[in-house]
């Protein structure tokens, strides 16, 4: 985890992912690139397409938001860890896209301005579109978490082997933060399995894995109310799924999982791409 990129617009919800990477990169000696998008019109900030004398409000803009950086940067969390202050005239999404390959970054911590589920979290904003297309885990955070310290961390599939690469990720993850790698398979009335044949699945999806684990087979109404009963059990500080960039956040496990997988779950979740 050499690279940390955490998108910023300056709100609350914004800085609350900023302290979560603040202390990866203090543990991992990792460095942040933290990025904010000037989302202006063309003409503002091309003289060529536009009126010339438009130029000084967009330079405005630019200015106002290193004033932000600058208060953002005097926090103390921030203490002894190199962040590269970044601001582009982007789309959000794109810019986000494009910094994280030129940087080569390994993680994207983003805020979320939801308070009750992934649809308030992700749907109609640039955090959906990032966890559906991105290359790298992208970790959402939605409360001021103090200390990011996950000892339980649950990993939820349907066992798929086509999808076996995601579990490779999450082991991966879960070895960074030093966390309990739980999977997690839930078993509903609609897709009923026998507790030996759900076994049986999983460990066929994780003979190929090196990483300890602790599988568990777990019978609710639902897969997402079992996730969050589940992780409630267990008092999980940290969610695993898989998205799906074709088909997006409605398609969890080849659509069997909607975007309220985690509704009232305030928990922060990372996503890897399918």
């Amino acid at each position: 985890m050499k690279n940390i990129l955490v998108p910023t617009d300056f709100s609350p919800q914004a800085e609350n992912a900023l302290r979560v990477a603040a202390q990866l990169a203090r543990k991992h000696q990792s460095e942040i690139y933290l990025l904010h998008m000037l989302e202006l019109p063309m003409q503002l900030i091309d003289p060529i397409q536009g009126e010339s004398h438009n130029l000084p409000e967009a330079l405005f803009f630019m200015k106002l938001a290193h004033q932000h950086f600058a208060k953002i940067m005097a926090k103390p969390f921030l203490n002894g860890i190199k962040v590269h202050e970044t601001v582009e005239f982007h789309r959000a999404f794109d810019g986000i896209m494009d910094i994280s390959q030129e940087k080569n970054c390994d993680l994207i911590v983003m805020g979320s301005h939801g308070i009750s589920g992934l649809r308030e979290m992700f749907i109609g904003s640039n955090t959906e579109k990032v966890v559906r297309y991105s290359e790298i885990p992208v970790l959402v955070i939605k409360n001021d978490i103090p200390e990011f310290e996950v000892e339980n961390f649950i990993f939820a599939t349907d066992a798929n082997p086509e999808n076996v690469h995601t579990l490779f990720k999450a082991e991966e993850f879960a070895k960074t933060i030093q966390a309990k790698l739980h999977l997690l398979f839930v078993n509903t009335p609609n897709n009923f399995l026998t507790s030996e044949n759900a076994l049986e699945n999983l460990k066929d999806f994780t003979s190929r894995s090196k990483h300890p684990h602790e599988i568990h087979i777990y019978n609710d109404v639902s897969v997402e109310k079992g996730i969050l009963n589940f992780a409630a059990r267990m008092d999980a500080g940290l969610i695993g799924i898989s998205t799906h960039g074709r088909k997006g956040l409605a398609h969890f496990f080849n659509g069997s999982i909607s975007e309220d997988l985690v509704n009232h779950a305030n928990r922060p979740v990372v996503t890897f791409k399918i």
